[in-house]
C-alpha cells in the first residue's frame, strides 16, 4: 500500500427528507490499498457509495480525485474518472448473453459497423477468466444462478480497469472455491495499485483482506482501524453499538427440546422438468423430515439444489414429471402453485428478495399485506382498518425501521427489505416456513434479529427449512442439517457438535458422520 491517496471524501452530508443519512463523514483511499467499510444495514455504506459512484448528486460535503476537486453528474461521469462499482443488488439485464452485458456500451464493431460477436465473446473470456469462472458467454444472464451473475457482475467493473473498484458484498452469493478466487484476484489488484473499496458482513473477509477498515453507525464514522490487529468484539461493537455475545446467542438452538409431529416429511422426492434447464439442478433424490418446533437446515455447494428443493416445495419449481412422496402435516401435498403453498400453510422467503419478493416502488404497508389480503377482506373487500392493524402490528413484531408504512419499500435497508418479506408471509400464519439464504447481504446486527425471529417462531411450533452457504449459520441456529449434492441428499447432521469441515466434507463428496453418502 502506497501513501498515493486516489480518493478523498470530506464533510459528506445527506438527508432524505427529515432523515440523516450521513453526517460529516470523512474516507481516505489509497492506492494498492483494500479498504473496507462496515457498519449496519442503514448506518449509512449504501447512501456513501452511491455518492462515490454518481448514483446519489445532491450531497454536502467535498470529493477529490486525484487531488482535483469531483462532483459526478451521474454513474458514467464517476466511471470515466477511474471508479467502477459493484453495487449489492446486481445491474445486470437478463435478457442479453453473458458476452453482451459484459460490453454493454462499448460494444466492438466489425469494419461493416455491425456487432463484432465472436471479438465480444474473447474479451468476456479473458475477463471472465481471472475469476475461474466457466460460463459460455453466450448464455443469457437471467438463466444463471444468483452467484454465477455476482461473477459476471464483477468481471464486468474489472473490465474497466479502474483506479478505484468499490465492492458491496461481492461474496453474498458465491461458494466457498469462488470466494477464494475472487480474493486472490482483489490481491492482485492491490498489487497493480487500485483502490478496492470492499463492502462485507463477513467479519473473517474483512480481517484477510481489508488493510483498513472504515466502521459507520447511524451516518457517521464511528472508527477507522487495522482489521488484521483489532480484536473482532471491537469491531462489532463499534457497528452496533453493543457487545458481541449479545448478537448470537438468542438464536442458538440452545438444550434439545421435544420433538414435535412431523410438519414437512418428504420421501425421495424427484423431479424431471419437462425441456432443458440450463443452471438448474432439481431434486433427484431427496428424504428429510421437519418436525413442529424445529429448524432443519440445507446445505451443500452452489449448484447442489438447495434453491430448486425449495422451489419445488413451494410449488414454484418449473412443470415436469415428480416422483417420491411429500406430506405436510400428514397428508399428501403437492401444490401447483404458491397460491396453493400459501393456503396449504406454507410461506417462502425467497434468496433475490428484490427480483422474486418486492416490488421497490410499492408502499411498505401494502408490501407486507399482499399475501394475507384475503384473511383481510370481508366480501372481497380488504378491510382498511384490519390492514392498518396488520401492518402496524408486524412493524412493530419485526422491528421494522422505515417512516411509515406509505414509504417505498426501496427506501428501507437490505435488513429491513428482509423483514418486509418475512412479515408478508408469517401475516398468512404458515406452519412451514421455508427460507433461501434469509440473511444474505444483511449485516451483523439485522443477522441476530433474524435469529432471534427465528428461534421465537419455532418455539411457537412452526417448522423452518432453511438453505444458506454459510456454514456458521447453518450450525449456530439450525436442530439438524441436511446436505445435498448434485439435487440428492446425501447426508444429515445433527448441528450440535456439528462443525463446518462436517458439512464441507459430505457436500464435497467425502463421509460424514450420522449420513450416508450415496
Amino acid at each position: 500500500m502506497s501513501d498515493q491517496v486516489i480518493v478523498a471524501m470530506s464533510g459528506i452530508t445527506k438527508r432524505f427528507g427529515g432523515v440523516h443519512a450521513l453526517r460529516g463523514v470523512d474516507l481516505v483511499l489509497r492506492a494498492g490499498e483494500v479498504h473496507a467499510l462496515l457498519g449496519e444495514n442503514g448506518a449509512g455504506k449504501s447512501t456513501l457509495i452511491n455518492i462515490l459512484s454518481g448514483v446519489v448528486t445532491d450531497y454536502d460535503g467535498k470529493i477529490s480525485v486525484g487531488g482535483q476537486p469531483a462532483r459526478f453528474a451521474g454513474p458514467a461521469a464517476a466511471q470515466a474518472a477511474g471508479i467502477a462499482t459493484i453495487h449489492q443488488e446486481l445491474d445486470l439485464v437478463p435478457a442479453l448473453s453473458v458476452a453482451e452485458n459484459l460490453v454493454l456500451g462499448r460494444e466492438p464493431r466489425t469494419r461493416l459497423r455491425t456487432l463484432d460477436r465472436r471479438a465480444m465473446t474473447r474479451a468476456a473470456r479473458d475477463w471472465l477468466g481471472p475469476l475461474g469462472a466457466q460460463i459460455d458467454p453466450r448464455r443469457p444472464v437471467g438463466s444463471l444462478r444468483v452467484g454465477e451473475q455476482q461473477l459476471v457482475e464483477i468481471a464486468k467493473a474489472l473490465s474497466l480497469d479502474a483506479r478505484v473498484l468499490v465492492m458491496d458484498e461481492p461474496t453474498a452469493a458465491l461458494a466457498d472455491a469462488e470466494v477464494r478466487r475472487l480474493m486472490s484476484t482483489i490481491r492482485a489488484l492491490r498489487e497493480r495499485g487500485v483502490a478496492v473499496v470492499y463492502i462485507s458482513h463477513r467479519l473473517e473477509e474483512i480481517e484477510d483482506i481489508a488493510d483498513r477498515a472504515t466502521v459507520l453507525r447511524n451516518g457517521e464514522v464511528a472508527g477507522t482501524l487495522r482489521p488484521d490487529r483489532a480484536d473482532r468484539q471491537r469491531i462489532i461493537t463499534l457497528m452496533v453499538g453493543r457487545p458481541a455475545e449479545a448478537l448470537f446467542s438468542a438464536g442458538s438452538a440452545g438444550p434439545a427440546r421435544p420433538a414435535g409431529p412431523p410438519v414437512l416429511e418428504v420421501d425421495d422426492l424427484a423431479v424431471r422438468p419437462r425441456g432443458t434447464r440450463p443452471g438448474r439442478c432439481e431434486p433427484a433424490g431427496v428424504s428429510l423430515t421437519v418436525r413442529a418446533g424445529e429448524i432443519v437446515g440445507l446445505a451443500g455447494l452452489m449448484g447442489a439444489g438447495r434453491t430448486e428443493l425449495l422451489e419445488t416445495l413451494y410449488g414454484a419449481g418449473p412443470p415436469g414429471r415428480r416422483s417420491g412422496l411429500v406430506r405436510l402435516a400428514g397428508r399428501p401435498y403437492a401444490p401447483r402453485g404458491p397460491r396453493a403453498a400459501l393456503r396449504a400453510g406454507v410461506g417462502f422467503v425467497p434468496e433475490d428478495r428484490r427480483r422474486s419478493a418486492l416490488v421497490l416502488e410499492h408502499p411498505v404497508g401494502r408490501s407486507i399485506v399482499l399475501a394475507a389480503l384475503r384473511r383481510l377482506s370481508t366480501a372481497g373487500v380488504v378491510r382498511a382498518g384490519r390492514e392498518r392493524d396488520a401492518v402496524r402490528q408486524q412493524v412493530a413484531a419485526l422491528a421494522i425501521k422505515t417512516s411509515s408504512a406509505g414509504a417505498p419499500v426501496g427506501s428501507l435497508s437490505g435488513g429491513n427489505q428482509q423483514k418486509i418479506v418475512f412479515a408478508r408471509h408469517l401475516l398468512t400464519r404458515p406452519r412451514l416456513l421455508l427460507l433461501d439464504e434469509p440473511t444474505r447481504g444483511v449485516d451483523v446486527g439485522a443477522k441476530a434479529e433474524i435469529y432471534r425471529l427465528l428461534r421465537r417462531l419455532a418455539d411457537d411450533g412452526m417448522g423452518i427449512l432453511l438453505a444458506s452457504s454459510e456454514l456458521p449459520e447453518l450450525t449456530g441456529v439450525c436442530d439438524r442439517i441436511v446436505v445435498l449434492r448434485r439435487g440428492r441428499a446425501v447426508a444429515e447432521l445433527a448441528a450440535d457438535g456439528c462443525t463446518g469441515e462436517d458439512i464441507l466434507t459430505a457436500a464435497m463428496g467425502g463421509t460424514a458422520a450420522g449420513g450416508d453418502d450415496r
